[in-house]
C-alpha cells in the first residue's frame, strides 16, 4: 500500500462508459485540499480531444487547480462542439459536487475516438466519486484509467529530509497508440514537495524530454495524450532543483519503461542507442526509424538476429552518415562493424540472448557528437488481434 503525498485524496467509480457492464472502475478523481502547483503537457496531434482543450485553458487562466478527473472507455475526441460542452458540463458538475472553484479541474479521457460522452452516466458516477472520496488506493486509481493495459503502471519515491518525508507518486496508462512527442498517453504525477510553479513546470518538461519523449510502441500519437503534475507543497521541504530534477526524471523514465513493456501484445523492450551522429536530430531520426520499423520489431519478436533490417532502417532514416563507419552492437555483442558483418554463427550466438525481455541495440556512426535513445516494443500476433477489434 502506497502512502499518498500530503493533501491528496483519491476516488474511483464505475460509470460503465464502455457499455459492457464490466466489473471495473472507469472514472478516477484526484483531489487536493488546497490550491496545488500544477503543470501539464499535451499531445502534439492537431486533433486535440475536448478534455485537452479544456485543461489547457484552465492551466493558462485559472488561479487555482484543485483536482484531476480521468475517464476511460470514451476519448471525447473529434466530437466537435458537443464534446466541448460535455467536457465543460462534467467539470462544472464536479466543481459543484465537491465545492470547488470554477475552472479548478483538469480533465483527461481515453478510449474510442468519436464517441460522445453519456452525461447521465457521468452525473451518476460523479456522485459515486463523492461517496468514495478517500477510499481509493494508488493501485485502484491506476487500474481505473486503464484500457488495453495488461497491468497498472506506478512509480513511487519517498525521500527523507530533515526528519520529514517528501513523497512522489506517478501513474500512467497506455499500451497502444504510443509514440508521444510531448508527454505520454495519460499520466499523473503527485507530490508534496515545496516548489514554485516555474521550477515545477521546468523540471517536469525536462523530465519528459528524457522519458516519455523517448518511447514508442507503434508509431502512433494519440489525440488524448496528457500529463498532469500536481504538488500540494505540504511537506514544507524544498529540494535543490538538480535533486528534484533527478527524482522526477527517474519516475518518468520508470513509467516510460513500463509503457513500452506493456505495449499491446509486446514481449520485448528494445533499448536503442545511437552515438556519433552529426547532430542529436540525426541520431533521433535513426533511433526512431529503427524503433518504428515493423521488420525490426517482428525480427525481435521472432528472436531473429537479422542485423540487415536494423542497418537498413538506419540507412533510410534521412540522416547523413558514412555507411562504412557504422558499427552495430546487438545484446552487447558487435555483429556489424565498419560497414560489414562480422564472421560468427549469429543464430548460435544470439539465440539465448534474444529470448530476454530487454534487448540492447547500439549504433555507432563516428560522425560527430550527436546521440539519442529510444525504448520501443516488438510486434507480435497479439498486437494485430487487439487492434483489429478494439471497438468491440
Amino acid at each position: 500500500m502506497y502512502t499518498l503525498p500530503q493533501g491528496f485524496s483519491l476516488a474511483v467509480a464505475n460509470a460503465n462508459f464502455r457499455g459492457k457492464n464490466l466489473p471495473r472502475n472507469d472514472l478516477a478523481l484526484v483531489l487536493c485540499n488546497q490550491a496545488a502547483i500544477a503543470a501539464g503537457l499535451f499531445t502534439t496531434n492537431l486533433f486535440k480531444a475536448a478534455p485537452i482543450l479544456c485543461s489547457q485553458k484552465n492551466l493558462e487562466k485559472s488561479k487555482e487547480i484543485r483536482a484531476i478527473v480521468i475517464n476511460s472507455g470514451q476519448a471525447n475526441a473529434c466530437t466537435g462542439e458537443k464534446g466541448m460542452q460535455a467536457c465543460l458540463a462534467s467539470q462544472a458538475l464536479l466543481e459543484e459536487i465537491f465545492s470547488l472553484p470554477e475552472h479548478s479541474i483538469l480533465t483527461a479521457s481515453t478510449g474510442v475516438i468519436g464517441a460522445h460522452m453519456d452525461m447521465e452516466k457521468w452525473e451518476e458516477a460523479s456522485y459515486e466519486l463523492k461517496a468514495n472520496l478517500g477510499k481509493a488506493s494508488l493501485e485502484d486509481y491506476a487500474k481505473s484509467i486503464m484500457t488495453t493495459d495488461a497491468f497498472p503502471k506506478i512509480s513511487y519515491k519517498k525521500i527523507e529530509k530533515n526528519g520529514k518525508e517528501i513523497i512522489f507518486a506517478g501513474v500512467a496508462k497506455g499500451a497502444g497508440m504510443i509514440c508521444p512527442n510531448m508527454a505520454t498517453m495519460l499520466s499523473v504525477l503527485l507530490s508534496d514537495v515545496q516548489v514554485d510553479k516555474e521550477t515545477w513546470t521546468d523540471v517536469v518538461k525536462n523530465a519528459v524530454r528524457h522519458g516519455f519523449n523517448q518511447v514508442s510502441v507503434d508509431g502512433d500519437t494519440s489525440t488524448n495524450d496528457s500529463l498532469f503534475a500536481l504538488s500540494s507543497c505540504q511537506s514544507g521541504i524544498c529540494l535543490p532543483k538538480e535533486e528534484l530534477q533527478g527524482i522526477i526524471t527517474e519516475i518518468i523514465q520508470e513509467l516510460s519503461y513500463l509503457l513500452v513493456k506493456d505495449g499491446e501484445g509486446a514481449s520485448k523492450v528494445m533499448h536503442i542507442t545511437v552515438n556519433g551522429a552529426k547532430t542529436n536530430e540525426d541520431a533521433e531520426k535513426i533511433a526512431r526509424t529503427i524503433g518504428h520499423s515493423q521488420l525490426v520489431k517482428t525480427a525481435m519478436f521472432g528472436n531473429d538476429p537479422n542485423w540487415g533490417r536494423i542497418v537498413a532502417a538506419a540507412g533510410r532514416a534521412g540522416a547523413a552518415f558514412n555507411p562504412d563507419k557504422l558499427t552495430l552492437t546487438l545484446c552487447g555483442i558487435e555483429i556489424f562493424k565498419k560497414g560489414q558483418p562480422l564472421a560468427m554463427d549469429i543464430d548460435a550466438v544470439f539465440a539465448p540472448l534474444l529470448k530476454n525481455t530487454d534487448i540492447d541495440i547500439h549504433i555507432s556512426l563516428e560522425e560527430g557528437q550527436g546521440k539519442a535513445r529510444l525504448k520501443a516494443s516488438d510486434l507480435s500476433h497479439d498486437y494485430v488481434s487487439l487492434n483489429s477489434d478494439y471497438r468491440s
